[in-house]
């Protein structure tokens, strides 16, 4: 299954006719203001990309992009204001909710926090139904997130790309009550505890004239992981290794098309009807660019098994704003 998913994605990528205009390159984390103009006071604000993960950093809706979020100017300690953004993602059964906030520091530091709030629905009337109580019908993941872009695009003005490093620690406040609720039955697939760190490598590259002379950029990266379901399960005991990436085109300077690919691990074995494996992840999206601080973005998931049902028609919207 990751192998046909892994050709997918490097399909897709190859396969891709629309690209960014020749702004798009303002999203790397060094020399991203355009020039100002003779007798400007100052340089035209980048365009508000990219987004803001469900995780709470840059990226699409379900991957990180290598790229800063509304990063500022180089050399300076904080020149740029925070940004923000709320995603709701109807996930059939399930409803999630996430309120996201990031900050940049020279440039080069992203620091981001983003809260989960996820309705189970029928997770919650199944386990009912089993004669189980989960003692709460939802669950809430905080996600504090520090990125570091260790490689700026083009550096040592070589055709490289952008890489940047994270840490993400996350904590699920709920999950160890919802676990001793159930006497345990959580614990008995793999449940190990209500916090850990994530790890990500992730690298960045547009391509000035990859598609009909038109730039793209494709980003791939690694992740480092115990997490079930990003965490809102909970986490095991065992790290694996998965593999994530996205591209992204603009056909119209103010819209922007992307498809996503994540690599899911399963930690936990499972619980006939009430937890089952879990699927790779994919998304579409299609972003309205408002403004130069504002984004309005729809969301299409194919998320698979999520504990006791599938989303595999996940349709959500996220609005972000850069201050």
């Amino acid at each position: 299954m990751a192998t046909h998913a892994r050709l997918l994605v490097m399909s897709c990528m190859i396969l891709a006719t629309l690209a960014l205009p020749a702004w798009a390159g303002d999203m790397s984390t060094e020399g991203s203001e355009p020039e100002a103009s003779a007798g400007s006071a100052a340089p035209a604000k980048a365009p508000p990309l990219p987004f803001l993960c469900i995780e709470g950093y840059a990226g699409g809706a379900i991957t990180p992009m290598a790229y800063l979020c509304n990063a500022g100017t180089p050399g300076e300690v904080c020149s740029s204001l925070p940004s923000a953004a709320y995603t709701f993602i109807n996930m059939g059964s399930k409803k999630l909710q996430v309120v996201s906030v990031t900050q940049v520091f020279w440039n080069r530091l992203e620091l981001g926090y983003a809260y989960n709030y996820l309705d189970t629905g029928s997770l919650y009337d199944d386990i009912a139904k089993a004669g189980l109580d989960m003692g709460r019908d939802h669950v809430q993941l905080h996600h504090f997130n520090a990125r570091f872009n260790i490689l700026p695009e083009n550096s040592f003005d070589l055709p490289l790309p952008a890489v940047t490093a994270g840490v993400h620690f996350k904590y699920n406040d709920a999950i160890k009550g919802i676990d001793k609720s159930l006497g345990g039955a959580l614990k008995s697939i793999g449940y190990e505890k209500d916090n850990s760190v994530d790890y990500t490598l992730t690298a960045s590259k547009m391509f000035p004239t990859l598609a009909f002379g038109r730039p793209v950029i494709l980003t791939g990266g690694l992740r480092y992981s115990n997490a079930s379901q990003l965490g809102l399960l909970g986490f095991g005991g065992e790290h694996n290794l998965t593999f994530e990436g996205n591209v992204a085109c603009l056909p119209l300077d103010n819209i922007c098309l992307a498809y996503e690919f994540r690599e899911k691990n399963n930690p936990y074995s499972t619980i006939a009807t009430l937890v089952d494996r879990e699927d790779n992840w994919h998304a579409l999206s299609a972003s309205w660019i408002v403004n130069d601080r504002l984004t309005v973005t729809g969301i299409y998931g194919l998320l698979g098994n999520i504990a006791n049902a599938r989303a595999d028609c996940s349709l959500g919207i996220q609005v972000k704003y850069e201050f």
